[in-house]
């Protein structure tokens, strides 16, 4: 589904590349795990994946389109969940996944139906003519989520989904992308919470200094390092114990 070569992102100014040579290939159906240190390069890969942002060299292809090439037709196959909330306070939930999926091009009765549907879903039915701004920041992840998967995406990324919400928001997210994961779509996703990678993910791949360091699925990644008994064992033991704090 994601053919990654020898992809690079240097920005300007800046003195070593946040993304260097990588290659990477992601498999139709995966929940693909996007790991690394603060300022490893997991922003900047998914950015570049979503035409965010243009890679100073290599290319990638989803679904076999490449980005140069067939830049809008990948914008419509994917779905991107932002670390920051991308929702307009001053609007109602449903105004917002009104607008949101107008933009994939759904519009009358079928858009209505999916946004009901969705918010029925993830618990938020009896709050869609609230607006945005009275929301919870679980409220909102689940609002970004929908917002992102209206119209049905071949490839879902998730940055950070899932921070800083409570248990129940937390539960309901991952509950919903496994439901969505089983209805066809791939995901990709970064997150800094280990333990819920490790059971949520069926392959990972740690990053670090813009490099893929290892890769596979999490059980094998334990199973193979030495005195591992978890993925954050394994973290820790490739990427080490020091501060990676960045400003």
């Amino acid at each position: 589904m994601v053919q990654i070569q020898h992809l690079s992102k240097k920005y300007k100014d800046a003195e070593v590349y946040s993304v260097s040579d990588l290659d990477l290939s992601i498999v139709e159906g995966e929940i693909f795990g996007l790991l690394g240190p603060n300022g490893a390069g997991k922003t900047t890969l998914i950015s570049m994946l979503c035409s965010l942002i243009k890679p100073t060299s290599g290319s990638f292809t989803i679904n076999g389109l490449n980005y140069a090439k067939n830049k809008n037709q990948l914008k419509k196959l994917i779905g991107i969940v932002p670390q920051e909330y991308a929702l307009y306070n001053s609007l109602t939930a449903y105004e917002n996944l009104m607008y949101f999926g107008s933009m994939y091009g759904l519009k009358g009765a079928t858009l209505k139906n999916k946004i009901n549907t969705a918010l029925e879903t993830l618990g938020l039915e009896k709050f869609k003519n609230k607006k945005i701004e009275s929301f919870s920041g679980g409220m909102k992840r689940r609002v970004n989520l929908i917002a992102s998967i209206l119209h049905q995406p071949k490839v879902l990324f998730l940055d950070e989904p899932t921070v800083g919400v409570d248990v129940q928001s937390k539960n309901a997210i991952i509950k919903h992308l496994q439901e969505l994961n089983k209805s066809g779509t791939t995901i990709i996703y970064t997150s800094h919470h280990l333990n819920e990678a490790e059971h949520f993910c069926s392959k990972v791949a740690i990053i670090d200094n813009g490099e893929i360091i290892i890769e596979g699925k999490p059980k094998d990644l334990i199973k193979n390092q030495v005195n591992a008994n978890n993925l954050e064992d394994v973290f820790i033991a490739l990427t080490g114990k020091e501060l990676r704090d960045h400003a």
